[in-house]
């Protein structure tokens, strides 16, 4: 079974799908990630952001993987842990662009794909639902008002000693939506058979469980 979740960003996609898969024991993979270990790889080489044949060309001798962490998972790039250089306001603000750039969403789509065609999958993102996985049982679109998304980046940011005001991450966020949902190459939308879920007045544990009911239903419908 394919359970795609996408939606802006902070919307608490990963959140909510680490908890799903491990509630299903299903596997979770994280494509933001990958897309912002892309970022973290063309940061650290000093390659421009839009510079799609040389951030290819440097891919091309790149490994990305996951390992399990308490509480979160790690990314290596290569050999490198980058699980918290990835979530610094560097990465964050220019993951947009490097997404963007057609090459590199062929190559990470590919990858997701087989990724899941192995296994039971819970996948977040922004076009898996259109896009990578565009016959999966469930799709969810996830959505949260901006104010209460900055919230939630503010709490997390602290959390891990990132210190961005919240007028920022406001301001942040809005321009992540514009790029995520105006870019030519699969750019951000709710799948036609997915369903719309707004998070702002939502517990987490309240997420899980309605999409829990929503997968439920699915499976009933495959017996």
């Amino acid at each position: 079974m394919q359970i795609a979740i996408d939606g802006p960003a902070s919307a608490g996609k990963s959140t909510i799908a680490k908890l799903v898969a491990k509630k299903l024991g299903f596997v979770y993979c994280d494509t933001g990630a990958m897309y912002r270990s892309v970022t973290q790889m063309a940061h650290e080489q000093g390659i421009d952001y839009g510079d799609q044949a040389a951030i290819m060309a440097a891919l091309a001798n790149t490994q990305i993987r996951f390992e399990p962490g308490d509480p979160d998972q790690k990314v290596f790039l290569n050999n490198e842990d980058v699980t918290r250089a990835i979530r610094l306001p560097e990465i964050t603000n220019n993951v947009s662009q490097v997404s963007a750039l057609p090459e590199v969403r062929e190559a990470m789509v590919n990858l997701q794909r087989d990724i899941a065609a192995k296994q039971n999958i819970v996948m977040d993102g922004r076009d898996i639902g259109t896009t990578v996985l565009p016959d999966a049982q469930v799709k969810i679109f996830m959505i949260a008002s901006v104010a209460e998304r900055a919230r939630r980046r503010f709490v997390e940011n602290q959390q891990k000693g990132i210190d961005t005001p919240l007028k920022t991450l406001e301001e942040e966020i809005e321009a992540r939506d514009h790029k995520d949902s105006t870019r030519a190459v699969s750019p951000l939308r709710q799948a036609q058979d997915a369903i719309l879920l707004d998070t702002t007045e939502l517990s987490i544990d309240e997420v899980v469980a309605k999409i829990l009911e929503y997968v439920k239903v699915a499976q009933a419908a495959q017996d």
